[in-house]
């Protein structure tokens, strides 16, 4: 049973991404995975430092977003897009996760990962420009980032909170989209773990 990690690059409380993240976690549930939802806001991450590390190490948080995804396998990302980029909470939450405890070889957070890459926004663009920045920085650092991927556009009509009790988006095209997605990473874990 594949061991799979769901948080989004938002902080905000009532962020679409939450809501496709849970969705999709959900649905890797159905689908036989064990998930773990998190939410990054509880980490308290300072703005990676590397005269902070140096005082005094990873801080808290940092260490128990390691730890997290020490026990999982891999990842479902929900990604909002910040002016075509990354949110600075993400990108955040990579960096620290990539800093090494002691005796611990470089990136052993990510080596041997899978990801799943989601995204959703209000604009027709669904987030998806910068899950290719999202793609690129989890490739170049050992994740097998998983080919199938998700923006959902007008995020503001098909993510409203019903939606995540319900189990599907409103538009069938893209809830199926979204399990092939989700059985993607769920079956190339399982694959990879074996």
């Amino acid at each position: 049973m594949p061991q799979l990690l769901a948080f989004a690059g938002s902080a905000r409380t009532d962020s679409f991404n939450k809501r496709l993240a849970r969705l999709a976690a959900a649905r890797a549930r159905d689908a036989g995975a064990d998930v773990t939802d998190l939410d990054l806001r509880d980490l308290d991450l300072p703005l990676y430092d590397g005269d902070l590390e140096a005082a005094g190490g990873l801080p808290a948080g940092a260490v128990a977003l390691k730890q997290a995804m020490g026990a999982h396998d891999g990842l479902i990302l929900a990604c909002p897009e910040y002016n075509g980029s990354i949110t600075p909470l993400l990108k955040n939450a990579i960096d620290w996760a990539s800093r090494p405890l002691p005796d611990e070889p470089p990136l052993a957070s990510y080596g041997g990962k899978t990801a799943l890459l989601l995204s959703a926004s209000p604009g027709g663009w669904g987030g998806m420009r910068g899950l290719v920045h999202v793609r690129a920085i989890l490739s170049g650092i050992g994740v097998h980032v998983v080919p199938e991927q998700v923006a959902v556009a007008r995020a503001h009509e098909l993510l409203p909170p019903e939606t995540v009790e319900s189990g599907a988006l409103p538009d069938e095209r893209l809830d199926a989209a979204l399990t092939r997605a989700v059985m993607q990473i769920v079956d190339t874990t399982a694959r990879l773990t074996r």
